[in-house]
């Protein structure tokens, strides 16, 4: 029998549990699939903290890809032997998943299982970001937090093509070079200096037109000072806690700004829209046009590891796991 993480109860890295586990067979419009590569997200810890409660037990993860084993009745665009790869599966800490073919996408020729799950998730968030939440225009000032991350290493590339003016902020020798690797003009660490006034430096006073967040509770308030009146503070992430309740009076008070929380999910709310936006980024990285960093690969048991070491802000890109094959 097939293995997958399961989460018992709610808690730290520790509850998580390599089990047996029976996929079953798929229904209509299903398919069954063998897992290659799974996508660690910090969605997937918000999910085994409970902060975004699901009844327990549960299978975690949302990102992989794999090999099409079997299709269910009524099943249309997939068959036996098809690479595939998904962002919003749920259960997919496992060898096999049952997936809806709706929401898999097919691979490219030239990219492999690992890369392709690496892509999903994070790219598409980068590509929203850039392509969907605002309207990106040459010239533009962005303020990256977590530069070195997946998704920041992703976004400053993608900002970088359209011709975005991007400074980063990070905490180590490493992360920085890797940031700037990836086109970031300008690059604070913010462990040794106020990224709030270094952007104002940077923008001659004004500040800058966008702040990507996905950090959350330590980086909100310095955030909303960075950014230019009637500029956007876009939060996709909560990496260090939630943002306390705040008064919207005060976007008044600091300018008139925007605020926007947005999540992957809406912006790949029908089939079309999920096939431009992992289209655009998976042409992308077979052309060569798009990096993806791997940063730490473990196996499917050690899935507590891997937790702890995204927490613990210890990897850079993207951390995977990999099950047994």
């Amino acid at each position: 029998m097939s293995q997958a993480i399961v989460v018992p109860q709610h808690g730290g890295s520790e509850v998580l549990r390599l089990e047996e586990h029976d996929p079953g067979e798929p229904g209509p419009g299903s398919v069954r699939v063998r897992v290659s590569a799974i996508g660690v997200n910090f969605i997937d810890v918000y999910m085994r903290t409970g902060l975004y409660p699901r009844p327990t037990p549960f299978v975690v993860g949302l990102e992989g890809a794999g090999v099409v084993e079997a299709t269910g009745p009524a099943t249309e665009g997939l068959a036996q032997g098809d690479r595939v790869a998904w962002a919003a599966v749920p259960g997919s800490y496992a060898e096999v998943l049952i997936a809806p073919a709706e929401r898999l996408v097919s691979v490219p020729e030239g990219i492999s299982d690992e890369v392709a799950a690496a892509a999903m998730l994070q790219g598409m968030t980068a590509h929203y970001l850039v392509d969907g939440v605002r309207t990106t225009s040459p010239g533009d000032t962005a303020l990256v937090h977590a530069a070195a991350g997946g998704v920041g290493l992703l976004l400053i590339q993608l900002l970088k093509a359209a011709q975005v003016r991007v400074m980063g902020t990070c905490s180590t020798d490493e992360k920085e070079a890797l940031a700037r690797r990836a086109g970031a003009d300008e690059v604070v660490r913010y462990t040794e200096r106020d990224f709030a006034s270094a952007a104002r430096e940077w923008t001659n006073g004004r500040g800058v037109d966008v702040v990507y967040d996905s950090v959350g509770k330590t980086t909100f308030e310095a955030s909303m000072k960075s950014i230019r009146p009637r500029g956007l503070l876009c939060l996709y992430g909560q990496s260090s806690g939630v943002v306390p309740p705040f008064d919207l009076n005060r976007l008044n008070a600091m300018g008139s700004l925007f605020v926007t929380r947005p999540s992957l999910a809406h912006y790949t709310a029908d089939r079309a829209e999920l096939e431009e936006r992992a289209g655009a980024v998976l042409g992308a990285v077979a052309a060569n046009d798009l990096e993806v960093r791997i940063g730490a690969q473990f196996s499917l048991e050690r899935a507590g590891d891997a937790h702890d070491a995204l927490e613990g802000r210890h990897t850079t890109g993207k951390v995977l796991l990999l099950p047994r094959r």
